[in-house]
């Protein structure tokens, strides 16, 4: 028995890697998908014919239930809650692998130093996972301020209790004494755990949390692959570090992506700043010479346009407008224009948020071109069409050296020869800075929600080339 487990837990592992690998693709990130799913019955599988004596009844009973919870997730929540869904399912995996240890810690316990060091790291771990990810939810959805929430001494405090879980773990495996002691440390350890969690991750505020996200990702698998070491469990530790190490990786890419170290998203406090002094003193207000259209005079230069990049952000994930922006770049292909989307990594609220969307709508993964392809080719353009997007189109990244995002790459929707923002108000987005972008002479503002905007100038569009 113990030579099938080993060669079932091997071909789990190795639908792990394939399937990661698929991932990355488009084309194949269907079956990547369905490749993953298989290797974690067959983890499963493996692991109940290795324990050998289970009680069925309540694993069927966890199936089922779980299997109805994924089900009603997966038809129930929209496509601008993935986000605040995705934190969620990290902070469950987070909780889990915590969950695990303690299970074995007044179980079986352990006898070694660094079984006690994994066991601990995977309660530390995951229980930082879990309330982490649940302020992470909190404020995706609204529940928690978006701005980085600061009080005096915040870092003092963090470095405080990071001593005690040292200490703690210290007395638990040198100090000795009664069982009743050492299972008090065990208990004081989730404590801090838990607060840690929630301290590390309300001072950063809304416009970091693809970062949080891609990072909260990586802890979970980190956590799994603890676990992974607690149990003697050889694909859980694989599959842990797949997870852990391509979330260090997702999150590195974010940080690139926003010139920013990861200690600066962690400790920075982004956007705890007022408006009013951040790039360079100017006031969210002041656009004094910006310019508005309506959708009929915007069609009339669409008509003529032969290059057209459309810029997504989160306002057209929350007016759920992905559909008719499929629909508007198809009328204009028809009318003999090359059409384009220019993503960048952290538009919207967590990584590849934008490419989900769009997929959903079944935009060509051809037509999806990241930042460094497309930002050349704006100078080139007819028309950039921003939709919903605000601090990864803000010229102030490049051009103001007092603002707080100077650096960070943007898309430079402002050298095309006509821009168009669709935006319901000259409101700030999370990073809560002015963007001088409205300003601009050749910018058009067209105010309003995203889809009804969109749809009254393909109506437009579409009588005009009728």
């Amino acid at each position: 028995m113990s030579t099938i487990v080993a060669i079932i837990y091997l071909v789990s592992s190795i639908c792990f890697i394939l399937g990661l690998k698929m991932l990355t693709r488009v084309q194949t990130a269907r079956r990547g998908n369905w490749l993953s799913s298989l290797a974690m019955f067959l983890a499963v599988v493996a692991t109940l014919l290795e324990m050998g004596v289970v009680d069925y009844k309540l694993i069927i009973a966890g199936i089922v239930l779980g299997s109805l919870i994924g089900l009603i997730m997966a038809v129930k929540v929209e496509m601008t809650s993935m986000p605040e869904m995705v934190a969620i399912f990290n902070g469950l995996g987070g909780g889990a692998s915590a969950l695990v240890a303690l299970s074995v810690y007044y179980g079986e316990g352990t006898n070694t130093v660094d079984g006690a060091v994994t066991l601990y790291l995977s309660i530390l771990i995951g229980c930082i996972t879990f309330t982490g990810s649940l302020i992470a939810f909190g404020k995706l959805k609204g529940m928690i301020s978006g701005n980085p929430i600061i009080f005096p001494g915040n870092q003092i405090v963090n470095l405080i209790l990071a001593i005690a879980v040292f200490a703690l773990v210290g007395m638990s495996i040198w100090g000795g004494g009664p069982p009743e002691t050492v299972n008090m440390y065990a208990i004081i350890l989730v404590g801090i755990s838990l607060l840690l969690g929630i301290l590390l991750v309300i001072p950063i505020g809304g416009a970091d949390m693809p970062v949080v996200i891609s990072l909260l990702n990586s802890y979970s698998g980190v956590a799994a692959a603890m676990a992974g070491f607690v149990l003697s469990n050889n694909v859980l530790i694989i599959s842990g570090a797949l997870v852990g190490a391509s979330g260090l990786i997702l999150t590195q890419i974010m940080c690139k992506a926003m010139n920013r170290s990861l200690a600066n998203v962690l400790f920075g406090g982004f956007g705890a700043e007022a408006p009013a002094a951040a790039g360079g003193g100017k006031n969210a207000d002041d656009y004094p010479t910006v310019k508005s259209c309506s959708p009929e005079e915007a069609a009339m230069i669409f008509e003529s346009a032969r290059d057209v990049i459309i810029v997504p952000g989160y306002g057209l994930a929350v007016a759920q407008a992905q559909h008719i922006t499929k629909e508007l770049a198809d009328n204009l292909t028809k009318n003999g224009a090359n059409v384009r989307y220019a993503i960048h990594p952290v538009a919207g609220r967590m990584p590849g948020h934008m490419n989900v969307l769009l997929a959903e709508s079944n935009v060509p993964h051809e037509q999806l071109c990241d930042l460094d392809q497309i930002n050349d080719d704006f100078q080139n353009a007819d028309i950039a069409l921003v939709l919903g997007a605000n601090d990864v189109v803000n010229p102030a990244a490049n051009l103001d050296k007092d603002s707080p995002i100077w650096g960070m790459p943007v898309l430079k929707c402002w050298e095309a020869k006509s821009c168009f923002v669709v935006k319901r108000s000259l409101s700030p987005g999370f990073a809560a800075i002015p963007n001088d972008l409205f300003n601009y002479q050749n910018n058009l503002m067209l105010f309003g929600d995203a889809k009804k905007i969109l749809t009254e100038l393909n109506h437009e569009l579409k009588d005009l080339l009728s």
